[in-house]
């Protein structure tokens, strides 16, 4: 029997999700929820239902998994606590120092349902959270770098298109060279946020829309660029179809810690990754994530998750028999 997923959004990431399921034979596509004209969504696997997001009220009995795909800064601290009461959901919630609070306001709505709510899934929180996790277990004595990029972010482009004026964008974040080469040498140094990556824009502003206002809003905004150095670039549109199309994206998680009696010898741990889309691969640990929550569910667990809470095996397709004899 196939896991039913549901997905709600229809953007870049809902498709990377609908990629991910298709590749996946255990998911089953159930159904995708939008809040646009559902006649103007086109899915790209057959037989798929597109519905009014108002019909998730009505068909809790066919879904086994809604996976949310709205943008992270505003909809899912308001879509993931609604939703966990009558479902098992999954978000990519990506705003690091908010994740506390988001995760006891879904952990509260998914008890009092009795769902299963994965928060924070993707590559970075997510992957790079695991990477972390596991590196500070193994070398204690130790220190973690996270750099990301060369790439674009879709949490703080989509950060760029909710301010007033702006009709689409585009953020990259880029890794200071200096300062990712010495981490990869063994090096310990003290990097501020503003020393470890740099922020760059590319804007496509609606016609008569005050520009500097748009720069200062940017360059300030709490939790994404304030703490960088940050440069915004205004560019047609067409350039920004041109030049700026694609969503790659990428990193490293590395842990530099010291072993032996004396600390004599210099460990260095390196998670990397290097996505030609990064909706896609977001998507596909989002649809592993899905898996999970309903394993879980069907064990009658409930609450909040993250990807911390998730035994390895739960995510995987195969059997406990496969993984031991072909990835142990």
């Amino acid at each position: 029997m196939k896991i039913r997923i549901g997905i709600l959004g229809y953007g870049n990431l809902g498709k990377g999700v609908e990629s991910a399921i298709r590749q996946n034979p255990d998911l089953e596509l159930a159904a995708v929820f939008t809040r646009r004209a559902p006649e103007t969504v086109k899915t790209a696997s057959e037989g798929v239902r597109v519905l009014s997001a108002d019909a998730l009220e009505t068909v809790q009995d066919e879904i086994d998994v809604l996976v949310l795909c709205g943008g992270s800064a505003t909809d899912l601290p308001v879509q993931t606590p609604l939703y966990a009461r009558h479902y098992n959901v999954i978000d990519s919630f990506d705003t690091h120092a908010n994740i506390p609070a988001h995760f006891a306001a879904v952990d509260q709505a998914a008890r009092e349902g009795g769902r299963v709510a994965v928060i924070s899934c993707g590559w970075d929180p997510g992957m790079f959270s695991l990477n972390r996790l596991y590196a500070d277990c193994i070398l204690p004595d130790g220190k973690d770098y996270t750099f990301w990029g060369r790439g674009v972010s879709q949490g703080h482009s989509d950060a760029i298109r909710r301010i007033e004026g702006v009709a689409d964008a585009r953020q990259y974040t880029v890794p200071v060279p200096e300062a990712l080469e010495a981490v990869r040498r063994g090096e310990t140094p003290e990097l501020t946020t503003r020393q470890k990556h740099t922020r760059e824009c590319f804007v496509v502003a609606k016609e008569g829309a005050d520009k500097a206002r748009i720069e200062r809003e940017i360059v300030t905004m709490p939790n994404y660029f304030s703490d960088y150095d940050t440069t915004v670039h205004f560019i047609s549109e067409e350039e920004l179809l041109r030049d700026h199309a694609g969503l790659p994206h990428g990193g490293s998680v590395i842990r530099t810690g010291k072993t032996g009696l004396c600390g004599e010898h210099t460990q260095v741990i390196e998670y990397s990754l290097k996505l030609d889309s990064n909706p896609e691969f977001t998507g596909s640990v989002l649809a592993a994530c899905a898996r999970a929550a309903y394993r879980m569910s069907k064990e009658g667990q409930s609450g909040a998750k993250t990807l911390f809470d998730i035994p390895p095996a739960y995510l995987s397709a195969k059997s406990g028999e496969e993984l031991r004899a072909h990835l142990l």
